[in-house]
């Protein structure tokens, strides 16, 4: 008890002082073994060093790229022209073509804040000119930019694989109708509002025009093509989920060159950089949370914690609320790789104890911390709205709140109807 009480003690009083997430796990590990076991002190730096020797986890890097090409490249504006014609012409059409772009790209970067980023860039501006709400304008890329952890490929789901042994195909798989889910609660939600607040259908798309739709599905087909490629390959046995992120790159680059001719050396280089940048800082934190997790582990503390809950309830219905607050109020201090590293050994062994399907918690878990991208004080997508829309931080936070909501009911119809995550894999085996 004592070790567990100076590893969080230590965690805590370093996220307090603003000490970054990485140095922070590192640092509450070392202080834990210096003066709680007999462990040598670099056993931290080891298991950092070699829990990056991973193929699973090689994926991350080839995803972001991927991503990062396909904004670059042109995908992003096909999907927003196809997204206009499908949805446009519906009252609150700006908002709604965000969402549904939003949900394109979803699936094809994996990425909640590059999905904020590509789509924002263009939407945020348009519906700002279109005298819709500043604060509701931010917010609604903000949250389907959430979607983008939860539809194929999505990078926490390769990560939790990785760390709870969950095969990363399954889970890929069980995102689907959760994505959706969530995907069609945005849409209505920012239909009535949008219906109560007056905001009129996008200028110059007033009505469906069944025509424009084919064109533009036409236009973004090689976009199209993406997910298509990579779920095919992956369950048709001709790739890996790593190999398939290794394909995205290889498909992004051949359509942002040959076919689009929006990727120049230039863009390329640049795209390289980016990636570099964000993966960096993700390995850092990757490699630290194992370590932290690995410690925690060693010294038995998930079981402590698991005990400690059963303690509480026997019942799966509590127990699974409870996972599902703290994972809410975790979501609002920590990112969600580093969450998903730490928290998957503490409590998968909790939740199939009483039943519960891995993959179906890797949904919950999911879910949970990717609505952890749009809740202060962390929310990475409510920040990266409000720089590229150029609004204020509060005014996007509260414009938030009602999709927040959503997203919350949505994880909970999640937690307790399985058939939602379990549906899809169930037809694969």
């Amino acid at each position: 008890m004592n070790i567990i009480l100076i590893l969080f003690a230590v965690l805590i009083v370093c996220f307090l002082i603003g000490v970054p997430i990485a140095i922070s796990l590192g640092v509450s590990a070392m202080v834990a073994i210096w003066f709680g076991t007999d462990l040598p002190i670099n056993l931290i730096a080891q298991k950092a060093f070699t829990s990056l020797d991973s193929f699973s986890l090689l994926a991350i890097p080839f995803f972001i790229l991927a991503g990062v090409l396909m904004g670059r490249g042109g995908i992003s504006k096909r999907l927003l022209d196809m997204a206009t014609a499908l949805v446009g012409w519906i009252t609150g059409g700006l908002s709604l073509v965000t969402i549904v772009a939003c949900m394109f790209f979803a699936a094809i970067a994996g990425s909640g804040p590059a999905t904020v980023a590509a789509i924002g860039s263009f939407m945020i501006p348009a519906m700002i000119a279109n005298k819709y709400h500043e604060g509701f304008s931010a917010a609604i890329p903000a949250a389907a930019g959430s979607v983008g952890v939860i539809l194929p490929p999505s990078i926490p789901f390769v990560v939790y694989g990785a760390v709870g042994s969950v095969s990363v195909g399954a889970l890929f798989l069980a995102g689907i109708l959760p994505g959706l889910l969530i995907g069609t609660a945005l849409l209505l939600t920012a239909y009535l509002l949008s219906k109560k607040r007056g905001y009129k259908p996008q200028e110059g798309a007033e009505k469906f025009v069944f025509k424009d739709v084919l064109k533009t599905t036409w236009e973004a087909k090689w976009a199209l093509l993406v997910p298509v490629i990579i779920l095919g390959g992956i369950y048709g046995g001709i790739f890996s989920p790593t190999e398939a992120a290794v394909t995205a790159v290889v498909y992004a680059i051949i359509v942002g060159v040959f076919v689009y001719k929006e990727l120049d050396w230039k863009a390329l280089y640049e795209a390289f950089m980016e990636t570099i940048i964000i993966n960096a800082t993700t390995m850092i934190i990757i490699s630290f949370s194992v370590s932290f997790a690995f410690f925690m582990t060693l010294e038995q503390i998930p079981n402590m914690i698991a005990d400690s809950l059963m303690a509480l309830t026997s019942n799966p219905v509590f127990i699974l609320l409870i996972v599902i607050l703290f994972l809410l109020i975790v979501g609002m201090f920590i990112d969600t790789i580093s969450a998903l590293i730490i928290l998957t050994p503490i409590l998968l062994p909790v939740v199939t104890s009483v039943g519960v399907d891995p993959i179906h918690f890797g949904v919950i878990l999911v879910v949970a911390l990717a609505i952890g991208f749009v809740t202060p004080p962390l929310g990475v997508n409510l920040f990266v709205a409000s720089s590229v829309g150029e609004v204020k931080f509060e005014k996007v936070a509260f414009g938030v709140i009602p999709l927040v909501a959503v997203m919350i009911l949505c994880l909970i119809i999640l937690a307790f109807v399985p058939a939602f995550s379990m549906f899809l894999p169930g037809l694969a085996e």
